[in-house]
C-alpha cells in the first residue's frame, strides 16, 4: 500500500532507511492530477528502483501571473488511488508551507540561455522555478534516479544541464511520450478540452507526423508540412514550431542532417498543448 508522507524530515528518514538496506530509490516529480502518462514514469521507477517516491507538488515558482495556478487539476486522494494501484510506494505530498516556508525563495536555479527560448519565451522565469523546485526535491528525498518524461522535452534537457552543472548525485531517466489512441499526448492539460476542442487538439500531433514525414528533405521543407498541418485547423493556433540539435536545444541550420527534435506549442481554445519528437533529418 502506497504511504503518504507530507514533511521533508519524513520522506528523508524513510529513504535513509530504504538505502540502510542497500534499497535503491527512484523518485517521479509530478504536479498531480495524474493519468496514464505518469503512471508510465512509475513504471520505469518500479523497473530501476525497490523503493518509489511519487512528489505531487502544484509548483507556483512555474506559474506566471496570468497562467492557470489556481485551476489546475487538484486530486490528492484519486492521485493516491492510482499510485498505490500502480505499486508506488511513498506519496510525498507537501504543502507550500514546507516546501517553500516563506512562499518565496531567496535563492533560485538560473535556466540559462536554453530556459530563455521556446516555453521559456511565452513563458519567462518558468524554467527558473520548475528547476528550482526539482533541485527541492531532489535534495529532500535523495534518490538515486529520477525519472521524467520525454513530452517535456524543454524541461528535461534542462534537468539534465542542471544535474551536470550542479553536481547533483542523481541519475536521469527519461521515459517516451504516452499518446492517447489518436496520437495526442497525454497530459492533466487536456482536461481543459471541450469536446470540439480535443477534436482540434489532434492537428498538433499531426504536425508532428507531417514533420517526420518531411525529414528525408531539408528543415524548410519539415517545417513547412508542419506547419501546413496546423493551417488546416481553423482554432489551432500555432504559438511556435521549431527543430533544434537534442545535444545542445539550439535551432539547427539549414543544412543540418542527423538527429533532431521538432518542438511545438499551440493554443486550443484557452489550452496550451506542447509536443515533441525525434526526426532524422537527410
Amino acid at each position: 500500500m502506497t504511504s503518504t508522507i507530507t514533511t521533508i524530515d519524513g520522506v528523508r528518514r524513510t529513504v535513509a532507511a530504504a538505502k540502510a538496506e542497500g534499497r535503491r530509490v527512484a523518485l517521479v516529480p509530478t504536479m498531480g492530477a495524474l493519468h496514464d502518462g505518469h503512471l508510465a514514469l512509475v513504471a520505469r521507477a518500479r523497473e530501476v528502483a525497490d523503493l518509489v517516491v511519487v512528489s505531487v507538488f502544484v509548483n507556483p515558482l512555474q506559474f506566471g501571473p496570468k497562467e492557470d495556478f489556481a485551476r489546475y487539476p487538484r486530486d490528492l486522494d484519486a492521485d493516491l488511488a492510482l499510485l498505490d494501484a500502480a505499486g508506488a510506494d511513498v506519496l510525498f505530498a507537501p504543502d507550500a508551507a514546507e516546501l517553500l516556508p516563506e512562499g518565496r525563495t531567496s535563492t533560485r536555479v538560473v535556466a540559462g540561455p536554453v530556459g530563455g527560448t521556446l516555453e521559456g519565451r511565452i513563458r519567462p522565469g518558468h524554467f527558473d522555478g520548475v528547476l528550482t523546485i526539482v533541485l527541492k526535491l531532489l535534495n529532500a528525498v535523495g534518490p538515486d534516479t529520477a525519472v521524467f518524461g520525454q513530452k517535456d522535452a524543454q524541461q528535461v534537457f534542462l534537468v539534465a544541464q542542471m544535474i551536470r552543472d550542479l553536481d547533483v548525485p542523481v541519475a536521469l531517466d527519461v521515459v517516451a511520450t504516452v499518446r492517447e489512441a489518436d496520437g495526442l499526448a497525454r497530459s492533466s492539460r487536456n482536461a481543459y478540452l471541450a469536446p470540439g476542442e480535443r477534436v482540434l487538439a489532434r492537428a498538433v500531433p499531426a504536425a508532428l507526423d507531417a514533420a517526420e514525414s518531411s525529414a528525408d528533405q531539408d528543415v524548410d521543407a519539415m517545417v513547412a508540412a508542419a506547419q501546413g498541418a496546423l493551417a488546416g485547423e481553423d482554432g489551432a493556433d500555432l504559438e511556435y514550431l521549431a527543430v533544434v540539435d537534442p545535444a545542445t536545444f539550439r535551432p539547427v541550420d539549414d543544412g543540418y542532417r542527423g538527429r533532431a527534435l521538432v518542438l511545438v506549442a499551440a493554443r486550443v481554445g484557452g489550452t496550451r498543448l506542447i509536443d515533441n519528437r525525434f526526426v532524422h533529418l537527410g
